[in-house]
């Protein structure tokens, strides 16, 4: 079994694209424990992850839940499916007396080919020592790439302007974030490539030659004010202002959904609010922020009551997430550059009671950001060494939830509030 699970292991590497597996460290774990979450909703540990990839010395073979998991995430329906479209039936031929003469009669042409392999293959390998030194060489400034976006709001169509002409294979391909899952494979030899971006935020967009980044830029989308929407795949389910804008709350209750045809009880929805890029950048180094959040649906499947908070910064994004009592163990944190596992540490002071309005506030202390939940420090998450900016905020319910009293400050002054 060790063989076909390494097999697995080494497809999932190739679709994140991340290069050599020894050479990940703590952070990448995290990262893929994300990742892994996002796309089949099972959670395994950045922990479990290290021991299946044999960064942890683990004598037992990982679970079936954990082979049906990575196997959905690498394209499988779960481990047997894997193992099945891997299996390849050939039976052996049977030698028999009729065959003993024309086995000796082979034996000399089994020599002949033989040579005539080596020395192809000798040739092969002299050719290879001689051109590898410039076929593997990928020089960054001999590429070129840029964007442009086609309209104001959301959603917005982009176009890249590329030049990877100089790349020594075909493995060109356009990445529209960090998130290895939204690269595109293009032709080396075109020069343009349009994608859509159904969600505001700030992206790294990536020109991946052969496996490295040759080049890469910032991209903002920016919304035109507030923005709402419901969570759906390929599309978005976009909300009118009217349907949860208030005087005094950002909010979507039931019955607008119920009008709408929004189900939330088999498989609750997940609402979305975003203000992005319409007010001046705030330095992490000197702000505050705070809001008023309510998740305003717990039924069913949406028992755990999940929420988020997110400051999107011109880097990583800070995100808050929430949730009830019980489900704490389910919540990661995302500090620009730091993905923080519930599994792993204690994020406790994150499990709220949302039968009433819940303050949810953070700031920057030094060298690190604190994070408050009605007053209460719940956790602090060490500042980054670069600068980062806050150009957006970004709130999130499973089911339904409000917002109000939204307040981002610089250095003490307001910078932003709503609500």
């Amino acid at each position: 079994m060790t063989s076909e699970i390494n097999k697995l292991l080494r497809i999932i590497e190739g679709q994140l694209d991340w290069g050599d597996a020894n050479a990940w460290q703590s952070k990448d774990f995290e990262i893929l424990n994300q990742l892994i979450f996002e796309k089949t909703k099972v959670s395994l540990s950045s922990s479990t992850l290290r021991r299946v990839w044999g960064r942890v010395e683990y004598s037992h073979l990982p679970s079936g839940t954990t082979l049906d998991t990575l196997s959905k995430f690498a394209g499988f329906e779960n481990w047997r499916a894997f193992l099945k479209a891997g299996t390849s039936n050939v039976k052996a031929e049977k030698t028999t007396p009729g065959t003993k003469a024309k086995q000796g009669a082979d034996l000399k042409s089994y020599f002949k080919i033989t040579a005539a392999i080596f020395v192809i293959a000798l040739t092969g390998l002299l050719s290879f020592y001689l051109n590898s030194k410039n076929r593997g060489y990928i020089d960054p400034d001999k590429y070129i790439f840029n964007s442009q976006k086609l309209a104001k709001g959301i959603p917005n169509s982009v176009i890249f302007n590329y030049d990877a002409t100089a790349s020594p294979t075909d493995s060109v391909y356009i990445q529209q974030s960090w998130d290895p899952r939204t690269k595109t494979l293009v032709r080396k030899d075109a020069h343009q490539f349009t994608s859509v971006y159904y969600e505001p935020g700030f992206y790294q967009a990536k020109l991946v030659v052969n496996g490295k980044t040759v080049k890469q830029h910032k991209l903002m989308i920016p919304t035109t004010s507030w923005l709402g929407l419901v969570e759906n795949k390929p599309v978005p389910f976009y909300l009118k202002a009217s349907d949860f804008i208030f005087k005094d709350t950002l909010g979507l209750n039931l019955r607008a959904m119920a009008q709408k045809n929004i189900g939330v009880d088999f498989h609750p929805t997940v609402v979305k609010y975003y203000n992005v890029g319409n007010f001046t950048p705030v330095p992490l180094t000197n702000f505050s922020f705070s809001a008023m959040v309510k998740n305003e649906y717990g039924e069913g499947s949406a028992a755990c009551q999940f929420a988020s908070v997110s400051l999107i910064t011109d880097s990583g994004p800070i995100i808050i997430n929430l949730s009830a009592k019980g489900c704490v163990s389910e919540l990661n944190m995302i500090c620009v550059n730091l993905i923080i596992s519930g599994k792993t540490n204690n994020l406790s002071g994150f499990g709220v009671d949302f039968s009433d309005w819940v303050l949810v506030s953070c700031k920057s202390a030094g060298n690190e950001i604190q994070y408050f939940i009605n007053n209460h420090l719940a956790y602090e998450a060490p500042m980054p060494t670069y600068e980062v900016k806050i150009v957006g905020l970004g709130f999130s319910f499973q089911g339904t939830g409000a917002v109000k009293n939204i307040e981002l400050k610089n250095n003490g002054k307001m910078a932003f509030n709503a609500f």
